[in-house]
């Protein structure tokens, strides 16, 4: 079996690291490539502002507790702390452990962000019907952990930044275009020292990125 930390296949992720170690210069404006992933260090009280310049590009987000990458952002965890499958600002998005690791301290969005989807991984292009390798969220964590240094010890189930998933009264999903705006942004306040990551979602074979186009950068900076 596959250990957890390696990848399917390997994108740019592998050498887009802000820092050896992911500390970021504070204040500074970082660019998410297309299809790839960054991590980057965050101490208490740090805020990161992750920044969607097109408006229709998902970011699938994590994050794991600096002192053990065994505690983690968890979206079971957090239905159960908000009741509910939408975080808001002003919620704290806890761990596996059932500790705020960040506070949602600002969105100039819609609010639309889903909680529910998987991130994207080799076998689901797979299921899709691609043929060979395709970029992947999941893969996209690994090597953006693997670039500071660190290996992943599985792959949460991320917080999928402006991710549209209406769900029917039945329970029913669907995949459906972001509905944010060129330069809306979320702020995430670090309520412990974590590390995040953020990948550019390069989902182009269902609507979450858009229709008829395709996936774009993200952008993110870190202040006090």
């Amino acid at each position: 079996m596959q250990a957890p930390h390696i990848p399917n296949g390997t994108n740019q992720s592998l050498e887009l690291a802000i820092s050896p170690d992911g500390v970021p210069v504070l204040g500074h404006r970082y660019h998410i490539k297309a299809r790839c992933g960054i991590a980057v260090r965050l101490t208490r009280g740090q805020t990161l502002r992750v920044i969607n310049p097109s408006g229709r590009q998902v970011c699938d987000f994590w994050a794991f507790a600096t002192s053990d990458l065994h505690e983690h952002l968890s979206m079971a965890h957090l239905h159960t702390s908000i009741g509910s499958l939408f975080p808001k600002v002003g919620d704290g998005l806890v761990s596996n452990l059932r500790r705020p690791l960040l506070t949602f301290a600002e969105d100039t969005s819609p609010g639309i962000h889903d909680t529910v989807i998987a991130s994207c991984d080799h076998a689901r292009y797979q299921e899709l019907g691609h043929d060979g390798y395709h970029d992947n969220c999941a893969d996209n964590l690994r090597m953006a952990l693997m670039a500071v240094g660190l290996k992943a010890p599985l792959v949460p189930a991320p917080f999928n930044i402006w991710m549209n998933i209406p769900i029917g009264p039945d329970g029913s999903t669907r995949f459906a275009p972001p509905v944010a705006s060129s330069g809306d942004y979320v702020d995430l306040r670090a309520e412990a020292e974590i590390i995040a990551v953020m990948s550019a979602c390069p989902q182009d074979m269902t609507p979450v990125n858009g229709e008829g186009v395709e996936p774009g950068p993200l952008e993110f900076e870190i202040f006090n």
